[in-house]
Order: structure tokens, then sequence, then C-alpha cells
């Protein structure tokens, strides 16, 4: 926790926190009695025990003070902070984080629980060495303000134009960013703009997609354009608001964004490598069936589209870092982050191509386990026909006429049952023969790989 927040008024929130612990605690109940029923309405049970819980868990953190809040978050095992996070009002995000530690924040933010749909527009000015985030919502506000970055996030077009307008210059719309040409993804104007378009990755539990955004700097000051809140942005805004000196200017802000995006992507990188360990350790320690080697297949897949994001990201970002180190607009500290950014993402693509090939190998593995089991069943399909094939030919003997005739004598239950037991013991004969060839075959294999032979059974 901060220095800001008093230990002292941890006892205040006993009762707020134990009330928040009780709601988790209903809800991960009734939600595991709702799992394990059986019945059609199992997934709409399931839905309304959620939105109960959870209605009453969002109603108490709007009605609590800020401090309140940090406090019993801080206060809850990981698994519950994640939930009780997500129903923490959008504008009330940014003030709590900044009262968490830096783990917590990352651990919150850094993993994209929680995302933002809501169009903002926040301006960045310095004041005593840090970052004071300014929301806007009209353009009367931008009078008295000199910032050193505005923050677009899903902007209309007339929020676009009314910035656009006060700061004399034209803002792109977001959702046409990906029709860019690579080409034209890094430039600089004739009045001196200089433009970039960049991916950013946002990696979510359930999904993970690169953003594009969109900066633009324009006489000392920062634009980014995106359609969505990412965890980089926030996570920078944090740390420049909360530590003296981070930035100065609109570039250094621009170079931080790199820096951070590079970590962030390190650290997605790391969830990367945490999934093909637990993937290698089923796949080579135990046996498994088609149903488990499809399951770990698609976790596989995932895993490595996560991974081709992640390079592509990487990839991108030193794109333009290049950009901006051959533009010679950077002073001697802001070339020496960038060299700094470019080492680190020259050890992020090593990880990546690593990555690469651990895939391959896991995925090439769980195929051939389930070649494996596949052979298995052609070899005992294969058995069976050995066995029933001298069956086949002796009942298509007893089927024809002749068979009758040569026993016309012999009244036909004695001989039909006689032929029936003959072809049993021809069966049977096969079989055993079948298991002989088989063990004499694996006697040899092993002689040939340097092994003792196997005693036959008397």
């Amino acid at each position: 926790m901060s220095d800001d927040i008093n230990l002292t008024e941890a006892d205040t929130v006993k009762d707020d926190l134990a009330e928040v612990q009780g709601l988790l605690a209903k809800h991960r109940l009734v939600e595991d009695v709702a799992r394990r029923q059986e019945s059609p309405r199992h997934e709409l049970l399931e839905s309304l025990v959620h939105r109960q819980h959870i209605a009453e868990l969002r109603t108490l953190f709007a009605r609590l003070p800020t401090v309140t809040i940090a406090l019993i978050l801080s206060a809850l095992p990981e698994e519950d902070r994640l939930v009780a996070w997500k129903e923490v009002a959008e504008e009330r995000i940014d003030n709590i984080l900044e009262l968490l530690s830096e783990d917590m924040r990352e651990d919150l933010v850094g993993d994209g629980h929680q995302t933002s749909t809501k169009v903002t527009v926040n301006a960045f000015e310095l004041h005593n060495g840090r970052l004071r985030q300014i929301i806007l919502d009209r353009p009367q506000q931008l009078a008295n303000i000199k910032p050193i970055w505005v923050d677009l996030v899903a902007p209309t077009p007339r929020v676009r134009d009314w910035v656009g307008q006060h700061f004399g210059l034209e803002l792109p719309d977001p959702e046409d960013l990906t029709d860019l040409e690579a080409s034209a993804r890094f430039y600089i104007e004739d009045n001196g703009e200089i433009h970039l378009h960049s991916d950013f990755l946002l990696d979510l539990a359930d999904e993970s997609r690169n953003v594009a955004v969109a900066f633009i700097l324009h006489k000392d000051i920062l634009f980014s354009v995106r359609t969505e809140e990412l965890p980089v942005f926030r996570l920078q805004r944090l740390r420049a608001r909360t530590q003296p000196g981070y930035v100065t200017c609109g570039t250094d802000v621009l170079l931080d964004l790199y820096a951070a995006d590079a970590e962030y992507s390190a650290d997605a990188l790391e969830d990367v490598y945490a999934e093909l360990e637990s993937a290698g350790r089923h796949v080579l320690n135990t046996r498994m069936t088609d149903e488990e080697a499809g399951i770990i297949l698609a976790d596989i897949a995932r895993q490595e589209d996560l991974n081709g994001r992640i390079r592509r990201n990487v990839l991108d970002t030193r794109r333009a870092v290049s950009f901006l180190t051959r533009a010679k607009f950077l002073s001697s500290q802001q070339q020496e982050d960038a060299r700094q950014i470019m080492r680190d993402i020259e050890s992020l693509d090593g990880h990546t191509s690593f990555l690469f090939g651990k895939i391959n190998f896991l995925m090439d593995a769980v195929v051939g386990f389930i070649n494996i089991n596949q052979n298995q069943r052609v070899s005992k399909l294969t058995k069976l026909s050995i066995i029933f094939m001298p069956i086949n030919v002796l009942a298509g003997i007893g089927g024809m006429s002749e068979f009758s005739m040569m026993t016309g004598s012999v009244p036909w239950p004695i001989a039909y049952g006689a032929f029936i037991a003959g072809m049993g013991v021809v069966g049977w004969l096969t079989y055993l023969l079948l298991r002989h060839n088989e063990k004499r075959e694996m006697q040899r294999k092993l002689v040939a790989a340097g092994g003792t032979s196997i005693k036959r059974p008397a």
C-alpha cells in the first residue's frame, strides 16, 4: 500500500471487508452448486446467481470511499481480488490504483482484467514534476491547460474535431488505422508533425489481440488515439502521476509507452512459458487419450497465436523506435533510452523464436500420441482379421452343398456342431501363433538393441 493510506484506517474497514468476503464466499458457494446441477436450466441458474451477488458487490463499492476500497482489495486473496476489481466503477479506477502497491497494480491492470470502453479524452500536464490528469468533456476546458500528452480513447468525430481545431492538427479515425499501408505508418509532415501508427498487445483472459494506436508529436505535445483502453497506457499514466520526474515532455511519454509495451510483452511471454511447461509435463510424463490430446492441442494453438502476436508487437515496436532514432530529434538521454528499448526487444525476439520451436515440438509430440493410439487400434483390427481369416475360409466351405453331401450319414446337429468347434480351435491356434511370433519379434529387437533376450515360456 502507498504511504497515502494511514495504516490505522484499517480498523475502520473491518466490517466492510467482512461483508465483501461474505458476498464473494456466497458467490463461490452457489456457483459451485450451480455447476454440479445437471438440469437443462443449469446455465440460467448460474447466470442469475452470478448477477445477484455481483450486483450486491457493485452496490457496496459504489457507497464506499476510495481508500476503503483500496484497503479491501489489498486484504483479499488474488482470485477474490480479481473478481471484486471488475465491479469497481470505471471513473474510480485510476484513483484506487494510485493507492495500491506497484505489484498489485500491475496484477490488476497489466493482465487486462478490466478494460475501458468509455469514450474519454484525457489531458496530462506537468505539475511539480508529475503528470496531472484532466478529463475533458467539452472544448472550453482546453483553454486553461498546457498539456504534454493528450490521450483519446474511442473518440467520436465531433471530439476529434474540437481537439484538433484547438491544437491545429488533424486527428485520425482510430477505426481506419489498420487500413494504412506499412510504408505510411511512420512519417514526418512538412510542418514538423511526427506520425507513428503502432500495434500494442492486449492480452485478456479469454482472447489476445493487437490494438492499433496512432501517435502524433506536434509542438512538443504527444497525441495518442485508439479504439479502447490498454493496460500499458493505464500503467504509464499511474507511474507518471506518482513518480516525480518520470517524464518531462511528450517525447519522453512516447518512449516510455514503447518501453512499457516491451515489458508487457515480456510478461505475456512468461505466461506462454508457464502454459507450455504445463502442457509439456502432461505430454512427456503420461499416456493420453485422443480427447486429452485434442484439449492440449487447442491450448498449444492458443499459445502459438499469442506468441505470434507478441512477436508482431515487438517487431512493430522495434520499427517505431528505430524510426525515432533515425529522425535525429531525440536528446542524448532519450537516445540512450531508445537503445535500451532496442536491447530489450532483441532479447524478446530470441525468446519468441525459442517458443516457436517448443510449440512445434509439443504439437508434434501430441500428434505422435494420436498416431500411436490410431496405430494401436488398427493393429488390433488387423489381429482380429488374421484370426478370423481361416475361420471365414472354413465357414465358406461349410456353406457349400458338398459339405452336406460329405456328412450325409451324420445328423446335421452333430456335423455342424463339430464343424463350429473345429473353427473355434483353428481360431485359437491362430491367436497363439500370433502371440508367439510377437514375442519372437520382441526378442529379436532386444537382442539387436544390445539387450538380453527373454526366456521363452515353456
